[in-house]
């Protein structure tokens, strides 16, 4: 079963390229996500690898949590799964016309 890893302290430089090329080396990786800010399109300096089993995760990331990477110093955990909230409700003016 996939493993998701979140991955943190990332270079504003950093590809989703780059982050697959850098997780291969630990085993097939199934999906990666830099995650970018909607109104300046910049990277958040966060993100997250989908590794495809949890024996590549683990060696994942004991191989780059620490590990310096584009000039930062590498965050790398297992990802927490929390369901994602709609942020859009509630609050604001005119929502009650």
């Amino acid at each position: 079963m996939a493993k998701k890893l979140y991955v943190g302290n990332l270079s504003y430089n950093t590809s989703e390229d780059g982050l697959r090329t850098l997780f291969s080396g630990f085993g097939n990786v199934a999906s990666v996500k830099v995650i970018f800010d909607r109104e300046t399109g910049n990277s958040k300096g966060f993100g997250f690898v989908e590794m495809s089993t949890d024996e590549e995760a683990s060696a994942a990331i004991v191989g780059t949590n620490g590990r310096e990477f584009d000039g930062r110093q590498l965050r790398v955990n297992e990802a927490m799964d929390k369901p994602r909230t709609d942020r859009r409700s509630g609050g604001g003016y005119g929502n009650n016309w």
